[in-house]
């Protein structure tokens, strides 16, 4: 059972990246995935996640309406799509995944609710 995140890297204030999550040893559909990311000196904290089955998405206040999570159950995939970066975004960046979804998808805006985690990307935002 792993997670695989990637797509990290260096882009301008306002540019666009996507973060990839993919899984292998298990079918991501029947998981809730989430994306976290700690900033140097700072707490981990929730970016955002997506129910299993349904799809369901939440952000956090502070990335909403400039990210996008979505699934591609057929890559056995999750994507974060990031634009109007700011610099404030410079993090590295976690997924993780749980079994199912039983709540509602802000539930699981918090790190404790995750199973299994991948290793970081860095995405730095800089000019």
């Amino acid at each position: 059972v792993q997670l695989q995140a990637s797509g990290g890297g260096l882009v301008q204030p306002g540019g666009s990246l996507r973060l990839s999550c993919t899984a292998s040893g298990f079918t991501l559909d029947y998981y809730t995935v989430g994306w976290f990311r700690q900033a140097p000196g700072k707490e981990r904290e929730g970016v955002s996640c997506i129910g299993s089955s349904t799809g369901s998405p939440y952000y956090a206040d502070s990335v909403k309406g400039r990210f996008t999570i979505t699934r591609d159950n057929g890559k056995n995939t999750v994507y974060l799509q990031m634009d109007s970066l700011k610099p404030e975004d410079t993090a590295v960046y976690y997924c993780a995944a749980t079994y199912r979804t039983y709540f509602s998808t802000s539930y699981y805006l918090n790190e404790a609710r995750y199973k299994y985690w991948g290793q970081g990307t860095l995405v730095t935002v800089s000019s």
